[in-house]
């Protein structure tokens, strides 16, 4: 397994909200774990709460009894969950505070996949891009009940505000997905100041340019730059 991991805080924000993890070796029941969190609720608590979601989900797993890694990773979230929820309450500058998550970890030759939130993992198989989490956002809400296209969603008034966030309520519902990978396949996670910023085909495209994966992820960060980098850009990429 080859990873490669890059974040940049963009060209307009003054700080990075992001935060990523990967690692190709076991921390407690999983064999490997790749994430990335976006915060949300200002500058120091969007800040904030996406590193409390690394540091609660880590934590989780390393001392988790659990032998089942998609039992644990569900576990991880809800209390990464709980304890963002109860700081957001009792400190009035982390009043909203929440962070989106995209989570992979591979099995052999599957991968489990959870996400909250906007920020997505995609499936780069036999040079073709497929989207595999779906956006807990309001407009694609609109878009699955036929109220706005595909494109109209692109530039829509409401396509930043989500749904669902760890840390937003007392509850959380993340969605999990399982997939076949086979071999060569490449998955991408990535918060929204990539997709925002660069088109699926574009995506594509630079996936299956015969470059390294360092050069590939550099170049994807480099391309949301260059069409108006408005947002913190995160990316990881795991060729199989």
């Amino acid at each position: 397994m080859e990873v490669y991991s890059i974040t940049d805080k963009g060209e307009t924000r003054k700080s990075n909200e992001d935060n990523y993890f990967s690692i190709d070796s076991k921390i407690g029941p999983v064999p490997n774990i790749f994430f990335v969190a976006d915060g949300m609720g200002g500058e120091n608590a969007g800040q904030y709460a996406s590193e409390r979601a690394t540091e609660c989900i880590l934590k989780y797993l390393k001392e988790t009894d659990s032998k089942e890694p998609v039992k644990a990773i569900k576990e991880a979230i809800n209390y990464a969950n709980s304890v963002i929820y109860k700081e957001s309450k009792e400190d009035e500058a982390k009043k909203g505070m929440g962070t989106t998550l995209v989570l992979a970890t591979v099995l052999k030759n599957q991968i489990i996949v959870a996400n909250v939130g906007d920020s997505r993992l995609y499936l780069c198989e036999a040079g073709h891009l497929k989207q595999v989490t779906v956006d807990h956002s309001f407009v694609n809400e609109l878009v699955r009940l036929g109220k706005v296209s595909k494109e109209e969603a692109k530039n829509h008034p409401t396509k930043n505000k989500i749904t669902r966030a760890v840390g937003a309520e007392e509850k959380i519902q993340a969605d999990f997905f399982d997939i076949d990978l086979k071999k060569d396949d490449i998955l991408l996670l990535c918060s929204d100041g990539l997709t925002n910023m660069v088109s699926d085909d574009c995506i594509e495209q630079i996936l299956n340019e015969n470059i390294s994966l360092c050069e590939r992820a550099q170049k994807l960060v480099d391309k949301a730059n260059e069409n108006g980098g408005i947002d913190n850009i995160t990316v990881i990429l795991v060729k199989l």
